[in-house]
C-alpha cells in the first residue's frame, strides 16, 4: 500500500512540474500573436484557435513541430517559430492558450 501511495505521489509531482505558468506564457506569445490573435483566437481561418485548447496537446504539438514531426500546412513556419524554445517555454505556452477563453 505505502509503494501505491508513494507512486501516486512522484506521478503527481511530476504532472505539476511538466504544468507550465501561464504568466510567463502570456509574455512568451508575442511572437504568436500575428497568426493566431491577440486572445488566441485566429482572425485568418488558415491558422487555428489556440484559446481553450486543452495544454497537454498544445505541448505535445509545440514539440513534435520543434522535431519536425509535423509537415504540410504551416508545419514550416511553425518549426522556424519554435526552433529555439525551451521545453519550459512550450509548457508555459501552452499554460497561457489552454487558459483563455475559446
Amino acid at each position: 500500500m505505502k509503494k501505491v501511495i508513494a507512486s501516486a505521489l512522484l506521478l503527481a509531482i511530476s504532472f505539476s512540474a511538466l504544468a507550465g505558468n501561464a504568466q510567463s506564457g502570456q509574455q512568451k506569445a508575442a511572437s504568436c500573436q500575428g497568426c493566431h490573435g491577440a486572445a488566441g483566437k485566429a482572425a485568418v481561418s488558415l491558422y487555428p484557435n489556440l484559446a481553450g485548447q486543452n495544454a497537454d496537446y498544445l505541448d505535445h504539438s509545440l514539440h513534435a513541430y520543434q522535431k519536425g514531426e509535423r509537415s504540410g500546412g504551416q508545419a514550416e513556419v511553425m518549426k522556424a517559430f519554435v526552433a529555439g524554445l525551451s521545453d519550459e517555454d512550450m509548457a508555459d505556452l501552452a499554460a497561457y492558450y489552454a487558459g483563455l477563453k475559446p
